[in-house]
């Protein structure tokens, strides 16, 4: 009997963090007042929901290279933007001249998840927990990244990009092989 090649990988960038594979083993994994990060309950979506996704996560061929690296969701300057998920501000300020609000997912594996907000003028002061859902910033205006308002919303491990969907259950899924080629 042949093993099959090819295994449905989460859109995870290949893989499945190891607190999503324990909590769907072993129950939720708990980090402050809700669990952590994986396909599941206990995450929202930042602003507005699905029918505001304006473009989608394209990972660059290359770290260098060209790419979206993160989701563009659709809002006018002023929304309230929320954590997507349960962790802890770990940055609130300018990058390149843009305000951003970074949070960091304890407990889902290791480097840790961070989840990022921007443009968005930080609400919650650095080292406070949130909760998925909690308020984190406004939406400030922004010239150049959409045509309309938007929210650009990204997931990193380490300082590797991941789709944000995937906390939603909502990323793209790809077939691999199990070994490489």
């Amino acid at each position: 009997m042949l093993v099959p090649t090819l295994v449905l990988l989460s859109a995870f960038g290949g893989f499945v963090p190891r607190a999503a594979a324990e909590a769907s083993a072993a129950g939720p994994l708990l980090v402050g007042r809700t669990a952590a990060l994986g396909p599941g309950p206990g995450r929202v979506w930042p602003v507005g929901g699905r029918s505001g996704l304006l473009r989608r996560f394209e990972p660059p061929p290359a770290r260098w290279a060209a790419g979206h690296r993160g989701v563009d969701l659709a809002a006018s300057p002023g929304t309230a933007v929320r954590a997507a998920a349960p962790g802890v501000v770990t940055f609130a300020g300018l990058v390149a001249g843009r305000p951003v609000v970074v949070v960091t997912h304890p407990g889902s594996g290791t480097p840790p998840l961070r989840t990022t907000y921007l443009p968005v003028a930080g609400s919650v002061p650095v080292g406070t927990g949130v909760a998925a859902g909690d308020p984190i910033g406004v939406l400030t205006a922004d010239s150049g990244h959409c045509p309309v308002g938007c929210l650009h919303w990204g997931l990193l491990r380490g300082e590797r990009y991941l789709d944000p969907l995937a906390l939603l259950g909502s990323g793209r899924a790809r077939l691999l092989p199990l070994t490489p080629p």
